[in-house]
């Protein structure tokens, strides 16, 4: 998994700020931490071969995507869709993606299947109560949605979620 992560971050790099690139990507402890923290991921194998990763984190009332990577041989052909498909078939709670504004291949994925984009003024909010990222990454992301946010939605959504905290 981290050697898939690894080769599939490379993409990032020179896209993202440069304080938040660093080598490698994602440490074995990083991983680790991760998946203690309840990041549960799966895999799609190709020819008998990992060739994608993808996470799911259940975070009080919401699915969390995490670390979706595909190795960069496999990308746009179909591992990433059938891993999302996998792990988001008619969810009950709303499942929330965050990347990185600058990472526009990603978003225009998630908006593919179905995500949209959260109002810029929930993004900060929802990624503060969902989230444990530094600010500079805040600052720097986006929140996609399934099925779509409003304010009022995402306002209930986050009270909700402090009351479970």
């Amino acid at each position: 998994m981290l050697g898939i992560i690894n080769a599939a971050a490379e993409a990032y790099r020179g896209v993202i700020p440069p304080d938040r690139w660093r080598e490698p990507y994602m440490t074995a402890e990083e991983l680790a931490s991760e998946i203690a923290d309840g990041v549960v991921f799966s895999g799609w194998a190709v020819d008998g071969a990992l060739a994608g990763v993808m996470g799911v984190q259940r975070r009080w009332n919401v699915d969390l995507i995490r670390h979706a990577y595909v190795l960069p041989a496999w990308q746009g052909r179909g591992v990433g869709s059938r891993l999302l498909s996998y792990l988001t078939p008619a969810r009950a709670r709303p499942v929330l993606v965050g990347t990185w504004r600058a990472a526009e291949w990603a978003v225009r994925f998630y908006e593919r299947h179905g995500f949209t984009r959260a109002p810029d003024e929930l993004v900060v909010p929802l990624l503060r109560t969902y989230w444990s990222v530094p600010e500079r990454q805040v600052a720097t992301s986006l929140v996609l949605c399934s099925p779509a946010l409003n304010a009022g939605g995402a306002e209930r959504l986050m009270a909700e979620a402090r009351a479970q905290a």
